[in-house]
């Protein structure tokens, strides 16, 4: 094939990945050499907690073709999931039931995005006279591969301050996933765009885990305390947690250009009814068995029964308080384990506190409302 065989096949891959559904499609060289210093520093200094796997797979990180022999250019492709009637602010708000990150309301990307990926690489072999000349492999968040500098590359976007990739059109509400072929296909100018002197991302996280423009420290991370680490949550940033119970989207909801981005056309995306402004009292009393059955093919299913009982002891514990939740709750000691024990504990006396200054403003609203009667 020559030249403007492959510019031909490139654009067919871009017409066909968005048949498929995805928002965008491109296509990237693999050299992510000038990404290894920033990878390294940062995980000299520790930003990844206990995600011992970061470190083990450090330098194939920026090495596709370590990853996926004989790699030549990576496809990247985006895939909108930002669910109708979210209820963003007014989940915040309500601070007896569970916030829940908007990607992880309905379904599992992970499987959906991997069969179209492989749908699309299947698709480009039968584009070539020799099918036997491709040799694809397809990923989507299950690799040590850096997709959002790939996907930059590949013109999907840019990395924002909070470290996500930002699109003009789609925001950042969008999963990335990749597909590494042994094609020499012609790339895309990588996106110059950046934010500018905005730092709202920076100035709204509730635990600074923005620590510097496009640096995150992981272990500050509510995404990271919620969902990746499986040790007890550091008592200092409990209180920031509010009613996040799995993940935080707050870097997101303030940034600009989320204002106008487009909902999800896939409906597996769509919020399922057990987890749509849903009190946490209610989940608290799920079994491990309810809740396994609750979040069959759900992304939350894999932090576990134990971390799921943690993080909801650290939300009621920031919810109002009330004898029904200090009763809730210490129903709940015994459970698990010890280390949610200490969270229920800690949330206990964290309502206690609350509870003698919640009846002083009931009793004065009960007098003022007595006195008005009165009056009238």
């Amino acid at each position: 094939m020559n030249t403007n065989d492959w510019a031909s096949l490139a654009d067919a891959i871009k017409q066909h990945g968005k048949a498929l559904g995805f928002s965008a499609v491109g296509i990237a060289d693999i050299d992510l050499s000038a990404e290894l210093p920033h990878l390294q520093q940062w995980l000299d200094n520790h930003y990844h907690g206990d995600m011992d796997y970061m470190a083990r797979h450090g330098d194939m990180r920026c090495q596709p073709q370590a990853l996926h022999p004989g790699t030549l250019k990576v496809i990247c492709v985006a895939l909108d999931y930002l669910p109708p009637q979210a209820g963003f602010a007014d989940n915040l708000k309500q601070t007896e039931t569970a916030y829940i990150s908007r990607y992880a309301g309905g379904r599992d990307y992970h499987k959906l995005m991997r069969n179209r990926i492989k749908k699309l690489g299947d698709w480009l072999k039968t584009q070539l006279p020799d099918q036997n000349e491709l040799n694809f492999r397809p990923f989507v968040d299950s690799a040590p591969i850096l997709e959002r500098p790939l996907a930059r590359n590949a013109g999907l976007g840019w990395v924002g301050k909070h470290s996500l990739l930002l699109n003009e059109h789609a925001g950042s509400w969008f999963f990335l996933g990749e597909l590494l072929v042994n094609l020499p296909l012609p790339i895309d100018p990588p996106n110059q765009q950046d934010c500018g002197s905005c730092s709202a991302c920076m100035t709204i996280c509730p635990t600074n885990a923005i620590v510097a423009p496009y640096v995150v420290d992981g272990r500050r991370c509510i995404s990271y305390l919620t969902i990746e680490s499986d040790l007890a949550i550091p008592e200092a940033l409990r209180p920031a947690l509010g009613n996040r119970i799995y993940g935080c989207d707050d870097c997101q909801l303030v940034c600009p250009w989320n204002r106008e981005a487009p909902l999800t056309a896939e409906s597996d995306f769509h919020i399922r009814k057990p987890l749509q402004q849903i009190e946490l009292l209610t989940l608290w009393q799920w079994d491990q068995a309810t809740f396994l059955a609750n979040t069959e093919g759900s992304p939350i299913r894999r932090i576990g029964f134990r971390r799921w009982q943690r993080n909801l002891a650290v939300a009621i514990g920031n919810g109002p308080a009330s004898d029904k939740a200090i009763s809730a709750l210490n129903n709940g000691l015994g459970r698990v384990d010890a280390m949610v024990d200490e969270h229920i504990h800690w949330a206990v006396n964290q309502l206690q506190q609350q509870q003698p200054n919640n009846r002083q403003q009931q009793r004065l609203i009960r007098i003022v409302e007595k006195g008005l009667s009165r009056d009238a």
